[in-house]
């Protein structure tokens, strides 16, 4: 039940953190909890002074990115259930929701996002809604797949077809509150590089963008149950990673450092499929790390890398 705690004390800190706000910005992940109280948290995100933002324009975009990257941008893998995995994936963001009994070493995001639709007053399926408990109601893959086109999973995909956008919010406010945990969570020698490492990518939409769907994609890199051989492979891993090199601009020095992270998780996964199957598909998404050819950021504007 470890995991599942994380994904509720990750929940409490996502509802903390949207409050009241009336802004419109609209695999697997991870996630480990920190202190929620709001003052607290404040005090935080004044030390390490990092922050993300995007204009409602470049949110869709990155929600558009994110479900290019895990669905191909098709309607039917809004609701799906991948090879290899105990756990079906769904939305944009092929959120992990586990059956009654399953409990990996991934902390499930599913239930934490449909809580996270009700505190935002989403009209959610009814039979969603009053699911008791909150647990995929398919055991296995077989089972899912016998029921693949029943009224109930067609009604699950139009919803999640439909909320694309409080989607695309979710995975931004699970990235944005990570960055000062992640920060705080570095021995001392290495907060000042991550730290500027983190500002030049949250300048611009692109840097952003990689910020939100690493996290969404591969986790914070916190949770002490994700690891292979004592190794993570989340934001955290990736930020250690990245060299320091004047010459090359912040968001490609990120994609080289995912991409060491993720090679190294494969290799060292006991299930061969991450490096037979899913790392060339992994390695292909970073390359979709870089600045929209139509968007120019202030960072860019000011010759910040």
């Amino acid at each position: 039940m470890f995991n599942k705690a994380l994904g509720l004390i990750f929940l409490v800190s996502m509802l903390v953190l949207s409050g009241c706000e009336s802004e419109n910005n609209t695999g697997n992940t991870e996630a480990e909890a920190g202190d929620t109280n709001p003052a607290a948290l404040a005090s935080r995100e004044t030390s390490v002074d990092i922050s993300i933002a995007l204009k409602p324009a470049q949110m869709d975009w990155v929600g558009q990115k994110i479900f290019q990257n895990e669905c191909a941008g098709q309607f039917q893998c809004l609701v799906h259930w991948n090879d290899g995995e105990a756990f079906p994936s769904l939305g944009i963001g092929h959120f992990i929701w586990y059956p009654e009994g399953v409990n990996e070493r991934f902390v499930e995001s599913f239930p934490a996002l449909v809580e996270y639709m009700k505190q935002r007053q989403v009209n959610i399926p009814g039979w969603l809604r009053e699911l008791e408990p909150f647990d995929a109601p398919w055991p296995d893959k077989s089972s899912f797949e016998a029921v693949d086109d029943s009224v109930r999973v067609a009604e699950l995909r139009e919803f999640l077809a439909g909320t694309q956008g409080i989607q695309a919010e979710f995975i931004f406010r699970r990235a944005k509150s990570s960055l000062v945990e992640i920060v705080e969570s570095l021995p001392e020698d290495r907060k000042a590089q991550v730290s500027a490492d983190l500002k030049a990518l949250s300048r611009t939409p692109g840097g952003t963008y990689a910020l939100m769907d690493y996290v969404n994609f591969k986790g914070e890199g916190l949770s002490p149950s994700e690891r292979y051989d004592g190794v993570g492979w989340g934001l955290r891993q990736v930020l250690l990673a990245m060299e320091p090199d004047p010459n090359v601009v912040t968001l490609a020095r990120f994609r080289e450092a995912a991409a060491q992270v993720l090679t190294t998780r494969a290799n060292n996964a006991d299930n061969p499929i991450e490096k037979t199957r899913w790392l060339k598909g992994w390695l292909k998404r970073l390359e979709t790390y870089k600045q929209p050819d139509d968007v120019v950021s202030s960072a860019e504007k000011t010759g910040i890398n």
